[in-house]
């Protein structure tokens, strides 16, 4: 028996190195990339832990659209697609078609002559191979055997039919219709990995036009009449143009590790929105800020023991001034002594129930100390301060530990901080509370108080601005700047107010419950780079895809994802030189800017 046509095995290259016994502990490549088990069945595979199931289209309408593809290649799912297409000779095609038209017209003829009543389906069919085999004569077009596939992926069974019959839904809602690939389920899954093996070989005749509908020439876009320049979009570099105030709610949530240009993006994002007269207000931790503010004539405020400027907590709003014109006196009292209540909590510690009515008491009768009432006109009379809630409280009895406490903030250390009338006012354009220098037992009574009266404005002067907190994950670690911002996200769009939360610990932030809910009440967020400890917590809250996740390991500074409402993309975030001049973060390139700056003030002063 000749040996020399059987099929030889071939060897790997271990073995052509190595002896056997020495090869047969070595790991091949097959090894490394090979599952941990496959487990084949009718209707699906499972490839170690995923289950895997492939669909093919068998019939497609008389018409389709350009783009159909577009929804199902959108598909918020992991899924393979593939698609072989097969050129047919016009020769052929030509010869097939003379005598198959041939066919159809003697039938036609043979009915005609006993006196059937003609057949519309065989006449339609006669035109279009008329027509068609004169546009193939003329070189119009051509005849392709085309082959479709898909392969989704599920974590369960149960997810795979479920997914499987969205993909069946939507695609039947275009009369394109699909069926499992029942018993081949291996060839099917080998049809749509890169091996460019067609194992299936179901396919289908389509003429040039046809074929050009099922290119998936789509992405998803974010481009509008309206709105500013976010940056580029990485998928079709298009540009990524959109309004903020045209989304459910104008709140936004920024995500990204350490120096991935997290708040080199807000601050053009601010810098942009300046310029279509929005307002913007900042609450400032590491004064990032200061230099913007400046360049654009805006107003820096300083929380400090040192500082010059300062906001009196007693201050009242003036009734009858935006949306809220039907708040009455006694309903602006009433609120803004409920705050106070919080502040003063804050600075004593614990309170019993005792010490909380007689405060509750002594605000009242603070503010009737300076004839300030429920009536409107007497709200315009200078307020008081906390060195007049200290001295009611000194004459009332039971307040004694409680006059002690406020000891520290009105004659101790902290005097002068917030017992003094307010000598700022926030304006129009960019208003920045930094809060940098605050010592940090006063911090979360700083950001109490900044807020607040941020909040009273925003409600009484309602005009469109955009609050920035940047590092918002400090602010959860207190319950009650928490639960300010997660109501601050809620109300904040009937006053015209977005939020915008720049956070670098996913964890913090999220682990909070008020800090889930304000992420749950933003309509536009962006991600950037993440830490490789975080990234699936942050894919498993946006339902982010692998290559998504991959993606968001991988990018450069200043890269993303950018979601707005139901649709997302990659972006780019691309600044001119002028911008980029104000608003970068690098320390390098500030450094340069100042040296820069210096040499030039000497060269002034020489000349």
């Amino acid at each position: 028996m000749n040996n020399q046509n059987q099929p030889q095995s071939i060897p790997t290259p271990t073995q052509n190195k190595l002896p056997a016994g020495v090869s047969q502990g070595m790991n091949s490549v097959f090894d490394l990339i090979a599952p941990p088990s496959f487990e084949a069945k009718p209707n699906y595979l499972k490839i170690g832990g995923i289950f895997t199931r492939t669909l093919f289209v068998f019939t497609y309408p008389r018409f389709v659209q350009t783009n159909w593809l577009s929804p199902i290649i959108n598909y918020d799912i992991t899924m393979d697609i593939s698609m072989f297409i097969h050129p047919i000779g016009s020769k052929e095609t030509m010869d097939t078609l003379k005598k198959k038209a041939a066919q159809l017209e003697s039938s036609e003829q043979i009915d005609a002559e006993k006196g059937m009543v003609r057949d519309p389906e065989r006449q339609t069919a006669i035109s279009d191979i008329e027509n068609l085999r004169d546009t193939l004569q003329r070189g119009e077009m051509k005849l392709f055997q085309y082959a479709l596939y898909f392969t989704i992926y599920a974590q369960s069974e149960d997810e795979l039919n479920t997914i499987t019959e969205q993909l069946e839904s939507t695609l039947g809602g275009m009369l394109i219709y699909t069926k499992q690939a029942l018993l081949q389920m291996e060839q099917g899954f080998n049809s749509t990995i890169p091996l460019f093996l067609d194992q299936l070989n179901i396919l289908r005749n389509l003429d040039t036009a046809s074929l050009s509908t099922t290119f998936p020439f789509t992405s998803s876009t974010l481009s509008s009449n309206d709105g500013i320049l976010y940056g580029i979009n990485r998928h079709n570099n298009s540009l990524i143009l959109f309004d903020r105030f045209k989304l459910e709610n104008a709140n936004s949530v920024v995500f990204a590790k350490s120096g991935s240009g997290k708040s080199y993006t807000i601050k053009l994002e601010a810098l942009r929105s300046l310029m279509l007269g929005t307002d913007i207000i900042v609450i400032d931790p590491e004064n990032e800020y200061k230099a913007l503010c400046e360049a654009v004539g805006g107003n820096y405020l300083n929380i400090s023991i040192n500082s010059d400027k300062r906001i009196n907590p007693f201050d009242l709003p003036v009734a009858g001034v935006g949306l809220q014109n039907d708040a009455t006196g006694e309903d602006i009292l009433r609120s803004n002594i409920t705050t106070l209540q919080g502040l003063i909590s804050l600075m004593l510690g614990e309170m019993t129930q005792d010490e909380d009515a007689i405060l509750e008491k002594a605000l009242y009768a603070t503010y009737a100390l300076r004839d300030i009432t429920a009536d409107p006109n007497t709200q315009r009379n200078k307020p008081p301060v906390l060195a007049d809630l200290q001295s009611i409280l000194a004459d009332t009895t039971g307040a004694d530990s409680m006059v002690k406490r406020l000891e520290r903030y009105t004659n101790g250390t902290f005097r002068g901080l917030f017992d003094q009338p307010t000598n700022f006012d926030l304006g129009g354009g960019m208003t920045v509370f930094s809060v940098r220098d605050l010592e940090d037992a006063l911090r979360p009574i700083g950001m109490y108080m900044a807020l607040n009266y941020i909040w009273q404005r925003v409600r009484f002067n309602v005009k469109k601005r955009i609050m920035i907190i940047d590092e918002a994950w400090w602010m959860m670690q207190y319950e009650d700047s928490g639960k300010f911002l997660y109501a601050l996200a809620k109300r904040g769009r009937k006053y015209f107010l977005g939020l915008t939360i720049i956070s670098q610990d996913v964890e913090d932030f999220i682990g909070s419950k008020y800090g889930r809910a304000v992420v749950n009440n933003s309509s536009m967020q962006i991600l950037m780079k993440q830490n490789p400890a975080s990234v699936d917590k942050i894919a498993s809250i946006f339902g982010l895809t692998e290559g998504e996740k991959f993606m968001l390991l991988e990018c450069e500074v200043g890269e993303g994802l950018f979601f707005a409402g139901l649709n997302h993309v990659a972006i780019k975030v691309v600044a001119s030189y002028s911008e980029d001049q104000l608003i970068t973060t690098n320390p390098q390139e500030i450094l340069e800017q100042q040296a820069k700056a210096k040499e030039e003030k000497a060269a002034a002063e020489t000349n």
